[in-house]
């Protein structure tokens, strides 16, 4: 993003290559790797080779620069664009979930950051898959990720989970759950397991009270920003029979084609925190939600799985439903945050408000 909250395009006008092969650090300029058209990180045009000869002079830098995204804005570091003129703000389209980003990255003034350079990978399923899942699926974990306990490599078992488990529901399709760590885990567990002497360096000065109470007692585990940036903070052993430590992370389900998506995967953690610490949060998160983690790849086997099913023939000359019917709970009249709290994660409520969005757009265009 530009100083002037700008982003640009990273296609190149001329024929479409992109120009910026890297998912990280800084240039000055960027060169096409086609036809050799050269930008500035601004997106202006500067040249092309051969101008006077290929084109007879020098070609209109105003009509030949990287395209500019429409809308473009940030939120604790996290820089959202958006392609429609007519788009609301960025904090009136999260609505609620804006409060959610605030109780969770905005705890220290340093904010936070990648870890290391995106993982990326290919997942032959639709994107939505990922997407519903990760706005607070508790349901699968007992029996898609029961392997995960077998192996010891986790304390506790994770069958357990979804007496813990509460479902946040705000507006326009943005989703979380939590889980009462302190009570399922125990005490250190308060703001997802980060030991005292770092918790106690948080500012929590601009959150509201409900916020402060959400992260000693039910700090959000997992969620989506719908349609597609998905999030999950939860304390995770860095290796073999070491003591659980809170990983960030930070994924997007990127369509590349109907049927096949590409992840793009990143571990977050405070600035602030030291780099030992850092590391070991890494670790945490990959072990268990890299490409190759041990929850990673049950999710991986079970979405790809679905998808082949809803490509058959026969199930799409059937039309083959699936099934939502849980019975819907009632959220907690008590609450005083925004959107809505249940006290159970049961009822795909969740799930409902991730369709029921993506069915409006879809009807709207």
């Amino acid at each position: 993003m530009q100083p002037d909250q700008s982003s640009r395009a990273v296609h190149c006008p001329h024929r479409g290559s992109h120009v910026c092969q890297e998912d990280y650090g800084n240039a000055s300029h960027f060169k096409c790797p086609y036809h050799g058209w050269v930008f500035k990180n601004d997106g202006s045009f500067v040249g092309a080779p051969e101008m006077q000869a290929a084109y007879g002079g020098r070609l209109n830098a105003s009509e030949w620069g990287l395209r500019r995204a429409p809308k473009v804005d940030s939120i604790h570091g996290f820089i959202f664009a958006c392609l429609s003129e007519e788009a609301e703000s960025l904090r009136d389209y999260l609505g609620g979930a804006a409060w959610m980003f605030d109780a969770i990255f905005g705890l220290h003034p340093d904010g936070v950051k990648a870890l290391a350079p995106p993982e990326r990978f290919i997942l032959h399923a639709d994107w939505k898959s990922g997407a519903e899942n990760f706005v607070g699926d508790t349901y699968h974990i007992g029996t898609a990720h029961h392997s995960v306990t077998l192996t010891g490599y986790l304390p506790g078992d994770v069958r357990e989970g979804g007496q813990y488990a509460h479902g946040f529901l705000f507006e326009n399709g943005h989703e979380f759950l939590g889980y009462r760590l302190p009570e399922w885990f125990g005490p250190p567990f308060k703001y997802w397991g980060f030991p005292e002497e770092l918790a106690s360096q948080f500012d929590l000065s601009a959150l509201d009270e409900t916020q402060r109470e959400l992260l000693v007692t039910v700090p959000p585990s997992v969620g989506t920003i719908f349609p597609n940036f998905s999030y999950l903070r939860m304390p995770e052993p860095p290796g073999p029979g070491e003591f659980p430590i809170p990983n960030t992370d930070i994924r997007v389900w990127s369509p590349i084609a109907p049927g096949v998506m590409e992840v793009w995967h990143w571990q977050f953690n405070f600035a602030f925190m030291p780099e030992e610490y850092q590391r070991k949060a890494y670790l945490s998160g990959q072990y268990t939600f890299g490409a190759g983690g041990i929850f990673e790849q049950d999710d991986m086997t079970i979405w790809e799985g679905a998808s082949k099913a809803a490509q058959s023939p026969w199930n799409r000359k059937v039309g083959a439903e699936l099934n939502y019917q849980q019975k819907r709970p009632e959220p907690n009249p008590d609450w005083k945050g925004p959107g809505q709290f249940f006290d159970t994660y049961y009822g795909e409520y969740l799930q409902a408000g991730f369709w029921k969005q993506w069915l409006k757009m879809m009807r709207n265009g």
